[in-house]
């Protein structure tokens, strides 16, 4: 048995939830060290919302379903719990769920301007040209453990 479903499996047990509850383990960020400040951010309670690209082939995340937050090293730190999603265009995304993301100073300004590079990058990978108008994916959630 991994780590992970150990974790997750402790987690049902404890927590009296059902197994199927699990949407899945990931780390945020686009490497390990990112992964590790993230999941600090997350595990301190600072960071309870994320940003994604949207994309019509990826199933969506669904509220009141579970993730587990890994590590830079693929390690479970933290259960969170899905509590909104929405798909809007980047333009559209608020201050407030800026701040919520917690990285930074907070500032819907860094903010802005670190994601508009991570998303440039993703979109250049797949081939896509990253606009204002495109389509991200706002999570609000709650950790949980």
């Amino acid at each position: 048995m991994t780590s992970i479903s150990k974790f997750w499996r402790d987690f049902c047990v404890e927590h009296q939830v059902s197994p199927t509850a699990l949407e899945g383990a990931f780390a945020f960020g686009a490497n390990s060290r990112d992964a590790d400040i993230l999941s600090d951010l997350v595990k301190s309670g600072i960071k309870t919302a994320t940003t994604s690209l949207y994309s019509a082939q990826e199933d969506l995340p669904v509220v009141g379903m579970y993730a587990i937050v890994l590590n830079g090293r693929n390690e479970p730190v933290c259960v969170i719990q899905n509590k909104t999603v929405e798909i809007m265009p980047f333009k559209n995304v608020s201050a407030e769920h800026a701040y919520l993301e917690g990285e930074g100073d907070r500032s819907y300004e860094s903010w802005r301007k670190v994601h508009e590079k991570f998303f440039a990058r993703e979109c250049q990978e797949l081939g896509r040209e990253f606009t204002d108008e495109t389509e991200v994916v706002c999570e609000t959630f709650e950790k949980i453990i």
